[in-house]
């Protein structure tokens, strides 16, 4: 019960199906890659038996109980089963058997979580059916300090990229020519491409002394990244046009600001899950729920409601030292921010007096890419002046 039957993969998010009833996978009816309608039969599980206790399905005599496992969503998925339990033994007592060890058997999704933060599988407890590792535990394994890998960063136009300092060796080896896109880097191409032929696309950008917002995350222990949604939050609430969606000719401008963040899914994409009614959180609670929905869009736990209906988007790549991009409109919103590398660099500063000097200052380049059809350049650059105003405050 509850353990990953499939993977099923649509033009919006890639998700693990658990199974709804306790049995073992008797007929598998959907061919691995295919296509199918919402709704469709993906495979049929046997719920004939009590634990300790052989199917009936066991016998050629006697046809299985089945439940019907069914894709889910509001979109076409593709499906992709995995192998079926091997069938446990019972132990005198009726007690099933934990299986050995070195006969462990872990299913694809919890695999790629444990190769992509290197986790010894045999180090992990699992809390499945006899002992079996789900991908909670791995969740949960990686959370408890036992291995602390670096975070992919949240970016919505390129893939992770490793470390510079890992060996060339020990990075995965590139795909072969003529190897054909992921099922989601086809779909983020598409999005992207109609996004560009569909806005009429401009960028803005602006200069923002950092210095408090420095010292107020390293007393609260976060990133840069919940204070500049917080700003950013502050500055639609001031003008909501930004905070709007534009699809054909029908321009709706929202009060509630339901925010999208851009997460890397590494080689596999990016994702994009939305904190909706952003605006009743604080820095801290951003950070939480920030850190939340990363977490969970890479270990493929969101349903498709946390990835649609958001108002406003931001992308963060400065991680790796950029300083200025020209980010994507996530369709159908009208802009999206663009939060770069945070710098220290020799500026010119003015005092109470009117006194010119250089210091050092930690500096950041914020780029709003807006549509023209909705917003003018005029309204662009007054928002992300509200930005800049909100964080230099802290």
């Amino acid at each position: 019960y509850e353990e990953t039957i499939c993977e099923i993969s649509t033009d919006k998010i890639d998700t693990d199906l658990p199974s709804p009833v306790a049995g073992r996978l008797a007929e598998i009816l959907v061919e691995v890659g295919a296509t199918v309608d919402v709704g469709t039969v993906l495979a049929l599980l046997a719920t004939d038996a009590r634990p300790g206790e052989a199917h009936a399905s066991e016998s050629a005599d006697t046809p299985p109980t089945s439940e019907a496992a069914a894709a889910q969503g509001d979109t076409p998925a593709q499906a992709t089963p995995t192998p079926a339990t091997e069938p446990g033994t019972a132990t005198p007592d009726d007690a099933p058997v934990k299986p050995a060890r070195d006969a462990r058997r872990y299913s694809p999704v919890v695999q790629r979580i444990a190769a992509e933060h290197g986790v010894d599988l045999e180090r992990v407890e699992g809390t499945g059916r006899g002992g079996r590792v789900r991908k909670q535990d791995v969740v949960a394994f990686l959370e408890n300090g036992h291995v602390a890998p670096s975070e992919p960063p949240m970016h919505i136009e390129s893939p992770y990229r490793p470390d510079p300092d890992v060996p060339t060796a020990a990075r995965p080896a590139a795909a072969p020519a003529g190897a054909t896109l992921s099922r989601m880097r086809r779909a983020i191409g598409a999005h992207m491409k109609h996004s560009l032929d569909t806005a009429a696309t401009c960028t803005t950008w602006i200069e923002v002394d950092f210095s408090g917002l420095e010292a107020a995350r390293e007393r609260a222990g976060i990133t840069a990244l919940p204070y500049v949604a917080e700003a950013s939050i502050g500055a639609l609430r001031e003008l909501p046009a930004l905070n709007a969606t534009l699809e054909g000719e029908d321009y709706a401008q929202y009060d509630a600001v339901h925010l999208g963040i851009a997460v890397s899914l590494g080689e596999d994409g990016l994702i994009v899950p939305v904190i909706r009614d952003a605006q009743d959180l604080s820095a801290e609670g951003l950070s939480k729920r920030i850190r939340d929905v990363a977490r969970r869009a890479r270990s493929k736990q969101l349903v498709p409601d946390e990835v649609n209906g958001g108002t406003f988007t931001i992308t963060n790549p400065g991680q790796y030292g950029s300083i200025m991009a020209t980010p994507v409109i996530n369709q159908p919103q009208v802009a999206i921010l663009d939060l770069e590398a945070v710098v220290k660099r020799p500026v010119v500063i003015t005092d109470a007096a009117g006194h010119d000097s250089i210091a050092i200052r930690p500096m950041c380049i914020l780029g709003l890419s807006w549509d023209h059809r909705a917003l003018d350049g005029a309204l662009a650059a007054q928002f992300l002046a509200a930005v800049k105003r909100r964080i230099e405050a802290l």
